[in-house]
This record gives C-alpha cells, structure tokens and sequence, in this order.
C-alpha cells in the first residue's frame, strides 16, 4: 500500500508540513509582536543559531505565504519580514499555544 500525501488535503497534516521547521513557531511569535529585520530576529532567538538557518528558516516560511519579506533598495541594504495576512490569521493559535506551553509549565513543575 503506497502512503497518500495528505498535504492540502488534511489541516492537521498540512499545519504540520507548514510548522516543520525546528523554530518555526517561535519567528510567527516574534513576528506576531511586530516588523523585524533580519538581525534582530536572530538576537531574539533563544538559542545561538547561524545566519544560514535562520536565512533558510525564513525562506520557507515565505515560500509557504507566512511571512512577507519586504527588500528596500538602499545602502546598507534593509530587509524587513513581517506577517502575511494568512499568517496574522495564525495569531489566536499562538495565544492558543501559549496558554496551553504555561499551563503544561504548571503542570510538569508540580510533578
């Protein structure tokens, strides 16, 4: 039996492809918060990560029509990324999220 691609066919399977990326979910928040360029997204992330992931992290998020990247022509040059409108519509699923990341907190500290 040959496995189906459920991407664009099942949400719970195409939110997953979507959010695959290891931080994913933290640069929609970051974003969800306000416009960043580049560097500052990289000095807000929890954790060191190279110019690469990163650079890759955000193509795909704009490949998937999360994200907008916005290119000024000037010198130095400017990029700003920002939310697209799809991916405005993600900011109650993030609150959603948080709610749910502090009540586990909680939770697994009582333990």
């Amino acid at each position: 039996m040959q496995k189906q691609d459920l991407f664009g066919k099942c949400p719970y399977a195409t939110v997953q492809k979507l959010l695959s990326g290891k931080w994913s979910i933290y640069i929609l928040y970051l974003l969800s918060e306000q416009t960043l360029r580049f560097n500052e997204i990289l000095r807000k992330m929890p954790e060191k990560m190279t110019h690469t992931t990163l650079s890759r992290q955000l193509k795909l998020l704009e490949k998937e029509g999360l994200i907008i990247r916005r290119e000024y022509n000037q010198v130095p040059p400017k990029v700003e990324y920002e939310l697209s409108e799809i991916g405005k519509n993600f900011i109650p699923v993030l609150n959603a999220l948080k709610i749910w990341g502090e009540e586990y907190i909680v939770f697994h500290n009582l333990k």
